[in-house]
């Protein structure tokens, strides 16, 4: 085989469409392919960057003009001569004529499809191939016209729901309209005799230690048809290029290998073991052996089961299994690391999962409003054993069904699912993202109809959801499919079956963060809370001259902030929880406080209900999100520049193999049901721990109660065995050093409890501490902060309590080890920065005088 990748001698313009015949053709050199239209005209100066400032709305003409991009390629005579010859377009973003030297080859709709375009005989020494691109907004509004007019959604125009293109460039509420147009992914040449394609390679573990291994290779076709007597010679070899096996069978035969404890190892998710890749070389060899085509494919060996058996309480668990072991998923929601999808490079993919193992999370779910994303996003996750949940791609919307859509539909599914189902890493399909509460905010969803006939429905995407994606899965893969996220139980919103998006805190009720415990869900796949970027990133959103405009409520500032609402919604967390100021700097800090004791607080009350086998109430706490797709205000915990926010820092200690947490509930209990004046108010602590370990483990708790206006007020120990790969309830008593209270005037004691868990060598393996809320009615002390630096280490200590604690540095950024911190007097906490350098470190913290 024969590959010549075709990136060179592009060029673009704008050209003549029905609603504008008046263009001057202006044609301009590509700075590479892949690529954009808006890419290439930013990089020439000829639109503004749509992130700084209010560019965003200059550019949005793009969309609604016809494009084309050209070039010319030589075919060398070996390619001119070669028996098959195929033009490949991994992606072309969306509506394009592909010509090939004035020959009409296909006219593509689909942006997340691949096309194998037969050349054969249409090549010549010099080849002129021309890409000719429909405006996307127009060709959109035209399918949504012709086939059912508008429907129901949640963010974008209502067209984006006929328009098989990433949902998330229509805008969302958490990035802008760009309308990307041009060839996104790689385009080349491909000559040959003889290819393998599709082929399938299914893996299997068993056995009382998961050491017993099968390999079965269920597809494998040959293109075109192999000569007579023609053989398949298999060999599977290890990381370390040893072979562990190898047969050669007629091509009518698949192998079905027995693999033992000796051949392979079980790939396991991180820090549950360790995560061996092979690779499967496939070759074709005609009746003397000689080889006519050869493939390779990288495996692993797993046993992944999704367990949803009936619980003590009401309903069933929703957890993921590997290989016997029950996992609780920690992690992050993903979506399109960038609108400008051609200018995310292999190494930002790797260092975004980087970033997110080092908060110690262990799931990804790839939401449906993006990409199928790169293959380097997967084979990384395979290498660091993290799990993916992967969305088909709808999102938010009552999408139409109708046959040429249902066509293109299942083209879209066929694909993604066969290129993902070799990834040990992918662990679920879901159908789409939200798609159902859609339908039951507007009451057009009828759970009772198991029909299978919902085209005609008043929800005509069940069809797509429910019959469609499940008969591809399942004919093509061995992934566990689920119909959508959320779904499960009487509606998509119920906590005791399936997954659920839980957004009643921000959105729905607008519950306080100290309710997640009420809000939980069998598997939270959604939640989150906002919070500003880091001011570095902030300042980034700012043209030259506009500086003037970096404060909180500024139009600038407004626009990038794509939620609904969010003014209001800031400011009632922020006023029911601070007191804060409104200068940039400080709406940073506390915003970005919020947020960090937000989320925590869920990792911190989901992970106490993984109580054990059988148990398990809670099984995975997804948040929305890890990252952005431009420098914004959001819910992601890291920003666009890969900067985490405190938030990233707080769930990262949520999720340590060792955690210790408390609640604190204030308990009324009135004298006798005739009175509303005689009663008793108790402060009333529950203490756990967690052991995400596999191995019980032996510590102890250390509880430390000290009153803001008097002192350490009581300090105690607990000696506790941690169950294995559960949470352990600790202690459970009234607030040490409380007074009980019979008036509503009785304020409180201001008491602040350290919980601190050690191992038996009085290693800190988790603290944790619990201070009474509001924190807008407390009178901080002054905490004799002392910060001392030495190259890259940071070591602070405090006389008294300190309450989120942020560090800085001025000048070049530093890459922290743990930020939003809580000091506790006589409990020295060691921080790193790599790239400080031994300079001054600035702090906030809340209470320090600023507001």
């Amino acid at each position: 085989m024969s590959r010549t990748t075709i990136d060179s001698g592009w060029t673009f313009s704008q050209i003549a469409s029905p609603t504008n015949a008046n263009v001057v053709e202006d044609w301009a050199a590509c700075s590479k392919v892949p690529t954009s239209v808006q890419v290439e005209l930013q990089k020439s100066g000829k639109i503004p960057d749509p992130y700084k400032g209010l560019a965003e709305w200059d550019v949005q003409w793009i969309g609604e003009a016809d494009w084309a991009f050209k070039t010319t390629f030589a075919a060398t005579p070996e390619q001119l001569a070669a028996g098959n010859a195929d033009l490949v377009f991994e992606g072309l973003d969306t509506y394009c004529t592909v010509t090939l030297n004035g020959e009409e080859l296909a006219v593509t709709d689909n942006m997340f499809v691949s096309h194998r375009l037969n050349v054969v005989g249409k090549l010549k020494a010099s080849n002129e191939l021309v890409l000719k691109f429909d405006a996307p907004v127009l060709r959109a509004k035209l399918e949504e016209k012709n086939n059912g007019g508008k429907m129901t959604l949640w963010n974008g125009d209502s067209s984006r729901l006929y328009s098989r293109k990433a949902q998330y460039g229509w805008g969302w509420d958490w990035g802008p309209i760009i309308m990307t147009v041009g060839p996104w992914r790689p385009i080349y040449l491909e000559t040959y005799e003889y290819r393998i394609d599709n082929l399938r390679v299914d893996t299997d573990v068993s056995g009382d230690k998961y050491d017993q291994a099968t390999l079965a290779v269920r597809e494998l076709d040959i293109l075109p048809a192999p000569p007579a007597e023609f053989k398949v010679a298999y060999t599977l070899t290890a990381s370390d290029g040893s072979v562990v096996k190898q047969a050669v069978a007629s091509g009518s035969e698949f192998p079905k290998w027995e693999l033992g404890p000796n051949d392979v190892q079980a790939w396991y998710p991180i820090n549950y073991g360790a995560q061996p890749l092979y690779s499967l070389e496939v070759a074709v060899l005609d009746s003397a052996g000689a080889s006519l085509a050869t493939t390779k494919q990288r495996v692993a060996f797993r046993h992944v089961q999704i367990v949803q058996e009936a619980l003590p309480t009401e309903g069933s668990s929703f957890l993921f299994e590997v290989n016997g072991v029950r996992i609780f998923c920690g992690g992050s929601n993903w979506i399109p690391a960038d609108n400008y999808l051609t200018e995310v490079s292999e190494q930002r993919y790797k260092d975004w999962i980087d970033l997110f193992i080092s908060g110690n999370q262990n799931m990804l779910r790839v939401w449906g409003g993006g990409i199928y994303e790169e293959e380097v996003l997967y084979d990384y996750c395979d290498e660091k054993g993290v799990l993916v949940w992967q969305d088909f791609m709808f999102g938010c919307g009552l999408y139409p069904s109708y046959p040429a859509l249902n066509t293109c539909v299942k083209n879209e599914a066929e694909q993604a699912v066969a290129r993902l189902r070799a990834h040990p890493s992918v662990v679920i399909f879901a159908g789409n993202n939200e798609d159902y509460q859609v339908a039951e905010s507007q009451g057009v969803v009828d759970y009772d109809d198991n029909s299978g006939d919902y085209m005609h429905t008043k929800f005509p995407a069940r069809h797509i959801y429910e019959v469609l994606l499940p008969e591809v899965v399942n004919r093509l893969s061995n992934v566990f499919y689920w119909p959508s996220s959320p779904f499960g139980g009487k509606t998509s919103g119920d906590l005791t079956v399936g997954d659920v998006h839980q957004w009643n805190v921000w959105h729905g009720t607008q519950e306080p963060w100290s309710n997640w415990d009420k809000l939980a869900g069998r598997f939270v796949s959604e939640f989150g809370m906002q919070g500003y970027p880091s001011m570095r990133t902030v300042r980034e959103w700012f043209a030259p001259g506009e500086e003037d405009q970096c404060f909180p409520q500024s139009r600038i500032s407004v626009n990038h902030n794509k939620a609904d609402g969010f003014e209001r919604r800031l400011e009632l967390y922020l006023m029911e929880n601070f007191r804060h100021a409104f200068d940039m700097e400080s709406y940073v800090y506390y915003t970005q406080a919020m947020q960090a004791e937000t989320l925590g607080a869920a990792y911190r009350l989901w992970r106490r209900n993984w109580k054990g086998r059988g148990k398990e109430f809670t099984s995975g706490a997804l948040v929305w999100q890890i990252n952005d797709c431009w420098p914004c205000v959001s819910w992601a915990i890291c920003d666009y520049y890969l900067r985490p926010k405190p938030a990233f820092y707080a769930i990262a200690r949520e999720l340590r193999p060792f955690t210790v947490g408390m609640a604190r509930k204030e308990v009324k209990t009135m004298q006798d049901e005739m009175t509303l004046n005689n009663f008793t108010l108790e402060s009333e602590l529950e203490l756990w721990g967690c052991n995400a370990t596999l191995e019980a483990k032996e510590a102890t708790v250390e509880l430390v109660s000290y009153d803001l206006d008097v002192g350490e007020v009581d300090r105690r120990t607990f000696d506790v065995t941690l169950a294995p790969n559960a949470s352990t309830e600790v202690w459970k008593g009234t607030v040490p050093g409380q007074p009980t209270r019979t008036l509503l005037s009785q304020v409180a004691r201001p008491i602040v409890v350290q919980a601190r868990l050690l191992a038996k060598d009085g290693e800190v393996l988790a603290r944790y501490s619990n201070w009474p809320e509001p924190w807008k009615y407390l009178t901080f002390p002054d905490p004799n902060l002392q910060i001392t630096v030495e190259n890259d280490t940071v070591t602070i200590k405090v006389d008294k309590p300190i309450k989120g604690l942020a560090l800085e540095v001025e000048g070049d950024e530093a890459k922290w080890s743990d930020q939003a911190l809580d000091m506790f007097p006589g409990d020295v906490q060691v921080v790193t920065a790599k790239g400080l350098n031994g300079r001054k470190v600035v702090s906030r913290y809340i209470g320090d005088g600023s507001a």
